[in-house]
């Protein structure tokens, strides 16, 4: 119950930091082909004629595109946003305790990454069914071109979860902060797109502040860092493909941002079990069924664990769509900033997670350099 009041009210302090300190107020929307967190927003379908921001599968570290606040400045609108981003602040640090718990106990990162994508599907699904969100309608073309980009969003997820349980929570987001270089390279070598020197100054406390933190790092893992930069990796690669896919291209009906991560993560889904069956087997169901008989869990604590695993995991890219919405680049730089930060030492406080010095300044430099970045690529898209 303590660790539990430690982390919301870190979880406020640093929603107080980010969304109350950008009181609603106008902004300059964006030409429409500017890009969304470095990639192109929804491709637009045949009911979605309105401009609207990209959900979090296009979330990286390049910041956002320019979109309206509400101009009316009232509180409500300012609780609201607030609102947003300490449910994405709590769903997205309840995600990597819950995640980091779970591959404690059971061993299998690609069998519970499998459980947190399909948990997903138990939750759009009844919206489509119920009328609730609008069902999206896709041809087999469609479903063709959103396959590349479902296999990159399944990397970014797999990796993840391996680099989080192959090493401490705290030195995964460290090695996460350093993907806006991975986007340069990919953007330069893909799309021969070029970018100011202001931009690519800004990568080098990024690649400085992780290389301080994983010489220092005291959990330090060959794998974590491996799995951490595929997953970086894939995350770049889904936004050049997302460029060049699906750049003003009419895809399917009721594509929306929220049915397009919907739709990936079914097809990621279905992606993942074949390999999960490949790699791990069934191994899961009798290292599940030693964890309970070791007496640290029962069945439905066990299963409860990874239910929210994969509840969370869902739900933080939810309402980060709601939050990115509502905010400007510069409030989206600092939030994205903050949020890492906030994982960090969320992490380190729910498994006494031990940090070197060094690990400190490393993480700190990185994370300084990744908001710079944001910066520096909102005022090259004005």
């Amino acid at each position: 119950m303590a660790l539990m009041k430690k982390v919301v009210l870190l979880a406020v302090a640093a929603t107080s930091a980010s969304a109350f300190a950008f009181s609603p107020r106008a902004a300059t929307v964006g030409s429409s082909a500017k890009t969304f967190n470095g990639v192109l927003p929804p491709p637009v379908g045949k009911q979605f004629a309105k401009t609207c921001p990209s959900t979090s599968v296009a979330l990286s570290a390049s910041g956002g595109e320019s979109v309206a606040e509400d101009d009316s400045g009232s509180l409500g609108e300012t609780l609201k946003i607030g609102s947003y981003f300490a449910l994405w602040y709590l769903f997205n640090i309840g995600y990597n305790i819950y995640n980091k718990q779970a591959l404690n106990a059971l061993a299998f990162p690609w069998t519970i990454a499998t459980i947190q994508m399909a948990v997903g599907i138990l939750i759009f699904v009844p919206l489509w069914l119920t009328g609730l969100r609008k069902t999206p309608k896709l041809s087999a073309s469609d479903l063709k071109t959103l396959f590349p980009i479902a296999l990159c969003h399944t990397g970014v997820h797999v990796g993840a979860v391996i680099a989080l349980g192959a090493g401490a929570v705290s030195f995964a987001h460290i090695v996460k902060a350093s993907e806006p270089v991975v986007t340069c390279g990919a953007n330069a070598l893909l799309l021969g797109e070029v970018l100011p020197l202001k931009v690519y100054a800004t990568l080098l406390p990024i690649i400085g502040g992780v290389a301080i933190a994983s010489m220092k790092e005291l959990s330090f893992t060959m794998l974590a860092l491996a799995s951490a930069m595929l997953s970086n990796v894939s995350s770049s690669l889904r936004g050049v493909l997302s460029k060049k896919t699906m750049s003003g291209k009419q895809i399917g009906e009721n594509l929306d941002a929220q049915n397009l991560y919907a739709v990936l993560t079914a097809m990621s889904t279905l992606v993942l079990i074949p390999m999960m069956l490949a790699i791990e087997g069934t191994g899961f169901f009798p290292a599940f069924k030693a964890a309970v008989e070791g007496g640290s869990f029962t069945n439905k604590s066990l299963s409860t664990l990874l239910a929210l695993s994969g509840v969370t995991y869902y739900l933080y890219n939810e309402v980060a769509f709601l939050a990115l919405g509502k905010v400007n680049p510069v409030t989206h730089a600092v939030g994205n900033t903050i949020k890492r930060v906030v994982i960090i030492v969320a992490s380190v406080i729910a498994f006494k997670t031990p940090m070197s010095t060094g690990s400190i300044i490393g993480s700190s430099i990185a994370i300084l350099g990744t908001l710079l970045y944001s910066l520096a690529m909102n005022s090259v898209k004005k």
